[in-house]
């Protein structure tokens, strides 16, 4: 400004300067949301991939374990198929108890964690983008917490072993090489939990390709030690037990580490992250020991309080029918809920896993603090209501498809059930209480698929008092499905039966505490999701019951001759087309 009071030339420029500095500042805020939109659309097409992924790896280690079972059941008697289901059982709980409530905290994921696209896989890991100093600092942390479920993984293994061994039946005891199989279990846990760094860097850089690759080798490599070993014990006269599972599992882990290193470990050598546990740089307050964030941390502690109840809800049947059955009843619904939950493992499973990735990016968008236009806060909440209608359009696709594939299930798998076990495991097997089992099996299987998608979007958006209060729930449904297993194992006595009826008051129960939560969820935050819309139309359905009645009427001539049995096929088929 000059002696008369009027802006100079120089200071109009400077001025203006300003203004269009600012203007660029505010408008540099509100394009990291405006370009968000194809972020958001960007994580939809990888979690797709990744679920493809993920249902061709269980697709080809079902298939692959459903080929080595039919062997298996040539030379296992219904009480050795129970002790390794209690073996199995063992290495589950270890597992879950170190790891699965990390894995959850480590899924929750910022703005800032998904502002930058995944670095895309390769054949050649060593070629890959350049990552900001920020995402490989979260990368050390994922790495860095990934080494607490090591470090609860062994005194747990130790732990579950003894107990195990202390409160086993006397049957069970005097299994050839039963102390050798639990403490081959106790290695291979151990070893397999070592994996845990290499798959939260596969995880969080969304590397599905490689957990695929890494997963279907090792459990080849279980099946195949598995079944060889079983062959040759038959063949030789040798009386092994539950050691031949006890060997495969051993394989699959040392061969799951071993390609995890050889995939991830060149990842981790190009960047300044370690795949090994060391400090964050730089520290803060924020940090424990300066190596693991607090906040997820805490995050994990809340979500291993609920994890226990989901846990024992889980394998609350494994548990009761090990303790109230005898083995050859466990061996029966062991070998029913195999069969029966093939297509809970094979297709909802890996869409659970890569639905609960999506979830915990689309569901926590967050906006800096230091931000205070009201541009950028309108553009930011304008984004938040679009990531959550897409989360909501996702749940209402899946809950759609999933009804679909439920009125199939239900119509065609207790009609096939006996014909099926006969078949597959023979006479030995039809004749058991398996196929009555696997029938009722395939009315839990809708609950089982639901159940899933619902609890992956509260595991996702849940806050801590939320968990805390699930968990409240859990104790509630813990309690109910345990008087309902007793009850239909003691009182009634409908064995394994029952207990198919037990799981499905349980999933019913979590099914409409997990529905309420997201319902809610979704309408606090300005979306909506309507469950009428996810059902199949009213011609599908009547479709579908009066298939599933037709074939039941005609169910016990399947077994008169092959063209009784082809017709119930032809039946099926006129079903599926008119579906």
């Amino acid at each position: 400004m000059n002696d008369h009071g009027h802006v100079t030339v120089d200071g109009a420029n400077r001025i203006e300067v300003g203004r269009r500095d600012g203007d660029d500042m505010i408008m540099s805020d509100v394009s990291k949301y405006s370009v968000t939109d194809s972020t958001s659309s960007s994580l939809l097409a990888k979690s797709t991939k990744g679920a493809t992924y993920l249902i061709l790896l269980q697709i080809g280690s079902r298939a692959l374990t459903f080929l080595v079972n039919q062997i298996l059941l040539r030379f296992l008697s219904p009480e050795l198929l129970g002790i390794s289901t209690q073996l199995e059982l063992y290495s589950i709980s270890v597992l879950f108890f170190a790891r699965e409530s990390l894995r959850v905290a480590l899924q929750r994921q910022d703005d800032d964690d998904t502002a930058e696209p995944a670095r895309p896989e390769s054949t050649n890991p060593s070629q890959s983008r350049t990552i900001s100093k920020k995402q490989h600092q979260k990368t050390q942390e994922v790495v860095n917490l990934s080494y607490i479920a090591i470090g609860l993984g062994l005194p747990l293994a130790l732990l579950f072993a003894a107990l195990y061994i202390r409160n086993a039946d006397p049957l069970v005891l005097e299994t050839p090489a039963i102390k050798a199989s639990v403490n081959l279990y106790i290695f291979a846990t151990v070893l397999e939990l070592l994996s845990e760094p290499c798959f939260a860097v596969g995880q969080q850089q969304l590397l599905y390709g490689t957990r695929a690759l890494a997963e279907t080798l090792a459990t080849f490599t279980r099946c195949v030690l598995t079944c060889g070993t079983a062959v040759w014990a038959s063949e030789t006269n040798t009386s092994l037990g539950a050691l031949p599972f006890a060997i495969g599992q051993v394989g699959y882990a040392v061969v799951l580490n071993i390609l995890y290193l050889a995939r991830i470990g060149p990842f981790g050598s190009d960047a300044p992250f370690s795949i090994f546990i060391r400090p964050i740089h730089p520290t803060s307050a924020s940090l424990l020991w300066d190596r693991f964030p607090l906040a997820r941390l805490t995050l994990a502690f809340n979500i291993y309080a609920q994890s226990i109840f989901k846990h024992i809800l889980t394998t609350g049947d494994s548990l009761l029918i090990a303790a109230f059955a005898s083995l050859q009843s466990q061996g029966a619904y062991t070998l029913a809920s195999n069969y029966g939950g093939l297509v809970a493992r094979m297709v909802f499973q890996p869409i659970e896993e890569s639905s609960r990735s999506l979830f915990g990016r689309l569901l926590h968008q967050t906006t800096p603090s230091s931000i205070s236009s009201n541009t950028v806060k309108v553009a930011a909440k304008s984004e938040r209501l679009k990531r959550m209608d897409q989360a909501a359009e996702y749940v209402r696709t899946l809950l759609r498809l999933y009804s679909l594939i439920s009125i199939a299930v239900v119509a065609l798998g207790p009609p096939f059930s006996p014909l099926l076990l006969y078949f597959l495991a023979g006479s030995r097997w039809s004749n058991s209480d398996a196929p009555s089992v696997l029938a009722a099996y395939c009315y839990y299987v809708p609950l089982l698929a639901v159940n899933g998608i619902l609890e992956a979007f509260v595991s996702a958006a849940a806050s801590p008092a939320q968990l805390r209060a699930q968990s409240v729930w859990m104790v509630a449904f813990s309690a109910t499905f345990a008087a309902t297993g007793v009850l239909v194992l003691k009182v009634w006595d409908q064995g394994a039966r029952g207990l198919v009826l037990a799981n499905a008051v349980n999933m019913t129960c979590r099914i409409v505490w997990s529905s309420l939560f997201v319902s809610n969820h979704l309408r606090l935050q300005g979306a909506a999701l309507s469950y009428w819309d996810a059902l199949p139309s009213t011609g599908t359905m009547i479709c579908g019951f009066g298939t599933s009645c037709y074939l039941k009427s005609i169910e016990k001539t399947f077994f008169r001759s092959p063209w009784h049995a082809l017709h119930g096929v032809a039946a099926a088929g006129g079903f599926g087309l008119a579906m």
